[in-house]
């Protein structure tokens, strides 16, 4: 097919409105080798995690069983009572709920010796009816085998099993019995391997006999676990190359306390996050969040408290994750079994303290003075630690309800005001920090007006234009703050997600953000994808990387570590958008020169190779057609093309993958590179040697 192309006005002049033919016209790619950035950092493309409700609990970590230290009681359906609404108004999170067997009442819950929190289940028994309690809902894979075990107290004359259900009659479940409980709480383990897969298996422990039994805390979990975690879902992690991973939190984090989550595993008391309404097991803590970025093979980036927490709380967080084993915390850490400083480098004070949706939210000038005590107090305990200000730039911050879409001129006069929290940080907490944080989140929104070429294109420029906003006013902060580069002080995108279906077009969109912020490798060091687990698709018993996990994978692999970003110019500035929808959008135009294409280059850390990117989000083949300056290509080459049969393509468990990455060889680009149509392509030539 042929389309044309309007373009309106660029940049601050304006051009006569012009037609091209995509299919037709050769779209020239100037790349000059001496005009070089700051080598791209391992930190670029990094995860943000947060254990909002289950998200966590059901992707990497792997623990089967919700609720396992009873935080709610257990009763029949009728009895629950829906969590409050959180900050937000939002509805809270709903988990599956133990029920009684036997009777409605079969089940007290005793609060005057629990085992953990502030009630346990207590169950009466008699010789004839068996009494318990269970959980479904329960995912298993056919043949694997599932370790779990219980904290049990009761009379002697109590008979106690554990069965495993996963479907009709005899042959599908699996029971345990367990020795006779005791006066004193005792951990008794089993193990099930059952004979075919299952989404709505079913745990029941229940009694006969005489006299009653207690549960403290369940758990359930595949065998292959690694210290807890998921091997599965963190392995696909580790094909990342994340470079870091920012944890623990997020909304969650400002009503958390690190302290409850450290220690014996069954002890933490449950807690009910008022963040995001809510509850959780504290079975993650700061000892696992460190065993994940081990796993996965990543540097942890730890954001501290400062919501209802305080600068104590976070200075003994520094020492209990990097102080020697001779210090008061650095003890603790060492009795939990950890004798080595985990040696966290990356430290950020608070989670968006500005928002109205904040537990904690304060005022910028009251929040700098709280920072500034913050970061004394941690960097009196390592003065080695790198530390990010939580900022907001003024095309963020603006009254609840406000529907606006920014532009550089419509925030001007917020700079230095209550609307400018990462200008707050510069002028009021300089010296307090090494870099600013910045987060951005943009929803899909769909052009019903637009023909389909150019729906297909500004859907996919949309979340760029946040990066490309963040990068503009960041210039403006330099010019207001010229010690800024003589600082090298840093600006970390550590949250961003495009919301929305997971498909081969939402990934078009994820690889112009990647290449927006590849632009600005000069002060641009940071970035955290909200979250890691979203960028896989995960079931109870199986995972794979999703199309956005398959871009982070591909520019992860081929403009990673120490890629050096080269200047790129065209001919054709991107235009402004002919269909906009909505707001929140800033108004910019990201993205190179050279639309309807978005192109990258970089040199590889050895110099000896040249690599292409370019997102093509169009419907048709384009060519490109190379102009190098200060480099020459020796030769044929390499590329990789990600891509699917349709836009909708979409990678799912249990399915063949809609949207891969195909290998092959480039001939040598005299007459041009040739790119497919709705693709990602990236393209490797040997550089000839003068």
């Amino acid at each position: 097919m042929r389309y044309g192309l309007m373009l309106g006005a660029c940049l601050a002049g304006s051009m006569a409105v012009a037609t091209m033919t995509w299919a037709a016209t050769p779209v020239t790619v100037t790349i000059d080798g001496a005009q070089r950035a700051a080598p791209i950092t391992k930190y670029e493309y990094g995860m943000f995690i947060e254990p909002i409700g289950g998200l966590v609990a059901r992707t990497l970590w792997a623990e089967m069983l919700d609720d396992r230290k009873f935080y709610y009681p257990v009763v029949a359906p009728a009895l629950d009572q829906p969590p409050p609404l959180n900050a937000e108004g939002r509805p809270g999170v709903t988990y599956r709920k133990w029920r009684p067997i036997g009777a409605d009442d079969a089940v007290t819950m005793d609060a005057k010796a629990p085992y953990v929190g502030k009630q346990s289940p207590m169950i009466r028994v008699n010789a004839t009816t068996p009494k318990g309690l269970s959980q479904a809902g329960i995912g298993l894979a056919k043949g694997k085998r599932y370790d779990g075990y219980l904290q049990l107290a009761g009379d002697p004359g109590a008979r106690i099993e554990v069965t495993l259900i996963w479907g009709d009659g005899p042959e599908a479940r699996q029971t345990v019995t367990l020795p006779a409980p005791g006066a004193d709480w005792k951990r008794v383990d089993f193990s099930f391997t059952p004979t075919a897969d299952a989404t709505d298996a079913r745990l029941e422990i229940t009694g006969l006999g005489s006299g009653s039994f207690r549960v403290g805390a369940v758990s359930l979990m595949p065998s292959d676990n690694i210290r807890g975690w998921r091997a599965d879902t963190t392995a696909i992690a580790r094909s990342l190359n994340s470079g870091m991973w920012r944890l623990p939190g997020g909304n969650f984090l400002s009503d958390w306390d690190w302290h409850s989550a450290i220690g014996p595993r069954d002890k933490r008391p449950p807690m009910f996050d008022h963040a995001w309404s809510a509850m959780q097991p504290d079975d993650i803590g700061m000892d696992e969040w460190m065993d994940l970025t081990r796993i996965i093979g990543v540097e942890p980036y730890v954001t501290v408290n400062t919501g209802l927490g305080d600068a104590n709380s976070a200075a003994e967080e520094v020492e209990y994750l990097n102080g020697p084993a001779t210090s008061t915390w650095g003890a603790r850490r060492a009795a939990n079994g950890h004798p080595e400083p985990y040696g966290v480098k990356f430290w950020n004070i608070g989670n968006e303290p500005y928002g109205w949706w904040q537990i904690g939210k304060t005022s910028l000038d009251y929040f700098m003075i709280k920072h500034n005590a913050f970061a004394e107090a941690m960097r009196a305990v390592d003065p080695t630690i790198t530390l990010i200000g939580s900022g907001a730039m003024p095309d963020q911050m603006h009254p609840k309800d406000t529907k606006e879409n920014a532009s550089l001129e419509s925030i001007a006069p917020k700079f230095g005001t209550e609307w400018d929290w990462t200008g707050g940080l510069l002028a009021k907490a300089w010296g307090n920090f090494d870099g600013i944080s910045e987060h951005w989140y943009d929803r899909p929104e769909e052009r019903p007006n637009a023909p389909k070429d150019a729906e297909l294109i500004e859907y996919v420029r949309a979340p760029s234009n946040q990066v490309r906003m963040k990068a503009e006013e960041w210039k403006i902060y330099q010019k207001r703050f010229p010690a800024m580069e003589a600082k090298k002080i840093f600006l970390s995108i550590d949250e961003y997600a495009y919301f929305g279906e997971v498909n081969l077009k939402s990934a078009l969109a994820y690889a112009m953000v990647l290449q927006e912020m590849l632009r600005h490798t000069d002060f641009l060091t940071m970035g955290a994808f909200t979250t890691g687990a979203s960028t896989m698709d995960i079931t109870p018993t199986d995972a794979k990387l999703n199309t956005t996990g398959l871009i982070f994978k591909l520019y992860g692999e081929r403009f990673g570590t120490g890629v050096t970003p080269l200047a790129v110019q065209g001919q054709v500035p991107q235009p402004a958008p002919r269909y906009p929808v909505g707001f929140a959008h800033p108004q910019v135009r990201a993205g190179s020169p050279t639309y309807p294409l978005d192109v990258i280059a970089g040199l590889t850390p050895d110099g000896k190779a040249l690599r292409v990117g370019v997102v093509n989000a169009t419907f048709d083949s384009q060519t490109v057609k190379l102009d190098l300056k200060a480099l020459a290509v020796g030769g044929a080459g390499r590329k990789w093309v990600l891509s699917g049969p349709d836009l909708k393509a979409q990678n799912k468990v249990g399915a063949p993958n809609g949207v891969t990455v195909t290998e092959s060889s480039a001939t040598k680009p005299a007459k041009g590179l040739s790119v497919s149509p709705t693709s990602v392509t990236i393209f490797e030539f040997p550089i000839a040697r003068r």
